[in-house]
């Protein structure tokens, strides 16, 4: 393990006031998302709106790395330049997202692939510029569950993964996701989350590995999407703090938060709220890794035509604005009617 070169890429992805785009929604995903608009999801089109985030003026103040998909990292621009190395003159890290979806655990609950020949793909996403990977496991919430074994198990792939990475001179993100779908109350996120980040770190330190060199890519505690009353900012913010104190090492560098199904704004306050909150105890940097959250202004305002390209832009410059804003717990709510400045800056 070269801890040199994994210290020279977390001082750059975890620099303050910055955060990481993820732009690595799989073809499922994406077609969802531009079938939504009535935008076909081919080859063409999905380089075409990633070229459109990539080469956004000015993003480079706001985004420190992007996680592409892998169809992505081998892409070029419309000057024939990979989308690695266009990043790379930015200033912006390209990472590559290494898990290969889910499959199930039981009968209720999931577990991530993709450890089979990781450390031979990472040799080829080397190659074509990749220095941080990303792996996501996935955990439901009800009464009973997660389950143990489901939380066991994600906790050890994950493990193995950030091993894998770091074995070759990878940065790796651990994303634990709970997800937001149900009617669990706050505190029953409260304490799945806690359960889960538990047996996280506890695999992490048997793996031996470099907290120093990774990123924790956490949901936030957070209210069912079904629950009411829904949870308030400030509530979320606590809750999450709390959650994070008890469960997360100090030695890892930076916490950068997934965004879950919250709106573009409700994930900028919540990181915003937290940011405001965060006292000496709880030393890490708290960033965002948002990709819808990030995106969807610009993917609307896009709508797959080539004349709307300069428009998203800006929709997209604005939201990486205000979440850099977030991160130093500097955003206002009044900012999203009314921020003239963004528009003024943007180029």
């Amino acid at each position: 393990m070269a801890v040199h070169e994994l210290e020279g890429i977390i001082l750059q992805l975890a620099a303050s006031g910055k955060g990481i785009l993820a732009a690595d929604e799989s073809q499922t995903t994406i077609g969802k998302r531009f079938a939504s608009l009535h935008v076909e999801s081919t080859v063409e089109n999905r380089r075409s709106y990633r070229e459109l985030l990539f080469t956004t003026p000015g993003i480079e103040a706001f985004i420190n790395g992007v996680i592409l998909h892998e169809e992505t990292l081998g892409q070029r621009n419309r000057e024939g330049v990979l989308f690695p190395d266009l990043l790379d003159e930015q200033g912006i890290l390209p990472g590559i997202k290494v898990d290969k979806g889910l499959i199930p655990l039981n009968t209720k609950e999931k577990i991530t692939q993709g450890l089979d020949g990781l450390a031979e793909r990472l040799v080829i996403y080397k190659n074509l510029g990749a220095c941080f990977a990303k792996w996501r496991a996935v955990f439901t919430i009800s009464n009973t569950l997660p389950s143990s074994l489901a939380i066991v198990a994600n906790a050890q792939a994950l493990a193995r993964y950030a091993y894998i990475c770091q074995d070759n001179g990878f940065v790796p993100i651990v994303e634990p996701e709970l997800l937001i779908d149900g009617n669990h109350s706050l505190a029953r996120c409260a304490e799945a989350s806690e359960a889960t980040l538990h047996a996280v770190f506890e695999e992490l330190h048997k793996h031996q590995i470099l907290l120093k060199c990774m990123i924790l890519k956490p949901s936030m505690v957070i209210a069912g999407n079904q629950h009411m009353p829904p949870s308030s900012i400030n509530e979320v913010a606590h809750a999450t703090l709390k959650v994070l104190q008890h469960t997360v090492p100090t030695d890892v560098p930076s916490i950068n938060f997934l965004s879950g199904g919250q709106t573009p704004e409700q994930a900028t306050a919540h990181l915003n709220a937290m940011n405001k909150l965060k006292t000496a105890k709880q030393p890490w940097l708290l960033s965002f890794s948002y990709g819808r959250a990030l995106q969807e202004p610009a993917l609307k305002t896009w709508n797959g035509k080539a004349h709307n390209v300069k428009a998203a832009q800006r929709a997209f410059y604005k939201r990486a604005k205000l979440n850099a804003a977030a991160c130093k717990g500097l955003y206002q709510t009044t900012m999203e009617a009314e921020d003239k400045e963004a528009e003024l800056a943007f180029v």
